[in-house]
Formats: C-alpha cells, structure tokens, sequence
C-alpha cells in the first residue's frame, strides 16, 4: 500500500498529465524537448512536520517541484506563458487533489533563458508546489 506521500505525488503527476507538455515524474532531462513543453515533477521535500497529539498527527508542507522547459523559436517565451498558465488552471481545478491533501499551492517561478549550441535557447523555471497534508505515521 502507497504512503499518503507516495499517493498525493501520484495525483499531481496525473493532474498534470494530461496537459498538452509532456509530463514526467523524477526523469532526467530528456535531449530533445516536446514542442508542447516538458514538466517534470521532483519529489521534493517534505520538511519538517507540525505535530499535533490526541490524536498523533503530522501536518506537512510538502515542496514538490516542477521543471517547466520550453523551447520553440521566436514564440517562446508566449509557449512558456501557456505551459505555466495551464498548469496553474490544473492546479486550481482541484487544490486538493481529490481530498487526498489540504491544500496545493503553487509558488510563482523564475522563468531563466538557457542558451543551447546549435539549437534554439531553452526558457525553463522551477516551479515549487505546496503539499499540504497530514499523516498518522511519518513513514506513512
């Protein structure tokens, strides 16, 4: 049986997934980049946990990331703007992911131009999404 991590990062992997980029889930970048645009989702970290006793709880702030990568011609940086704003109205279709978690919450990125030798430039950020959840075990 998956842990409540396990589980809530399988849920935001195929909430994003049917986007138009491809979606991959802790993949290395690939050498060639989807027209479309990539995302790749990171497990991230999950931080330290706020307890609460009575019952025992532990409340994460879960900080999965997303590779956003985009390379197309003179239309990049219109690609990229597309890419983020259909993740964000992905994200806002269902914050919790099935009641699987509190709360998600996606952090603005820092778009960065990625200059490529003999292809077109990469426009690329890291995107940090908040997981909110609590679990009755740390392991689980």
């Amino acid at each position: 049986m998956p842990t409540t991590r396990e589980t809530i990062l399988t849920a935001l992997h195929a909430r994003l997934s049917p986007l138009a980029a491809l979606t991959l889930r802790d993949e290395v970048l690939p050498e060639r980049i989807p027209a479309a645009g990539l995302i790749i989702l990171r497990d991230g970290e999950p931080g330290e946990p706020e307890v609460t006793l009575s019952p025992l709880r532990y409340h994460y702030q879960h900080r999965a990331e997303l590779e956003v990568v985009v390379q197309a011609g003179p239309g990049r940086a219109s690609a990229f703007d597309d890419l983020i704003a259909a993740i964000g109205a992905a994200l806002a279709a269902d914050r919790t992911l099935g009641d699987l978690c509190d709360w998600v919450e996606p952090e603005a990125p820092s778009p960065v131009d990625l200059p490529v030798e003999g292809a077109a430039a990469l426009k690329a950020a890291v995107i940090a999404v908040v997981l909110h959840y609590t679990t009755a075990d740390p392991l689980g």
